[in-house]
């Protein structure tokens, strides 16, 4: 250990360490350097690459410009959902069925109409022709179902309706 501290108060360390230093120091002025030729090639670049504009600048420019359409397009998407679930309530299914309502009419010109949303809600109507005269029924249907009795007709078409395909 004695060796270690002498060689610690020796001229000889201190001589390495100064040399060290040195040597610190000239890698110290060298990157400085460096660093400048790096920062003023990096602003020749950037003002070439700009057009003579700042390219951090419009980089912000842009940013911003993607920040607000991005958040027009967040809106466009709301409305869309909302405008979905309008259509939802829309007419958009319909069955029909075409008959005889009475035997001595001859051909099928009674007939039942569905007129269904996605939910399954609309009306049915049935319209009823015999020779003398013509009638028009319509029954309110909510969730695929009649609160009033349908007939068989009736039935048809609101199944055909609800197994409309889109």
């Amino acid at each position: 250990m004695d060796i270690f501290f002498n060689f610690l108060r020796s001229d000889i360390f201190l001589l390495v360490l100064f040399i060290i230093v040195i040597i610190l120091l000239i890698l110290y002025i060298t990157s400085v350097i460096n660093l400048k030729k790096l920062r003023t090639s990096y602003s020749r670049f950037m003002s070439k690459l700009g057009n003579g504009n700042n390219i951090e600048e419009l980089l912000k420019e842009y940013i911003k410009r993607v920040e607000t359409v991005e958040a027009k397009n967040g809106e466009i998407i709301s409305y869309c959902k909302v405008i979905d679930e309008n259509i939802k309530r829309c007419t958009q299914k319909i069955g029909i069925v075409r008959y005889n309502a009475f035997k001595d009419v001859g051909s099928d010109l009674s007939f039942t109409l569905a007129i269904l949303d996605d939910y399954n809600n609309g009306v049915v109507l049935n319209g009823i022709y015999a020779r003398d005269n013509s009638n028009i029924y319509a029954k309110p249907i909510e969730n695929g179902q009649s609160k009033y009795i349908l007939s068989e007709e009736e039935k048809e078409a609101v199944n055909k309706a609800i197994n409309t395909k889109r």
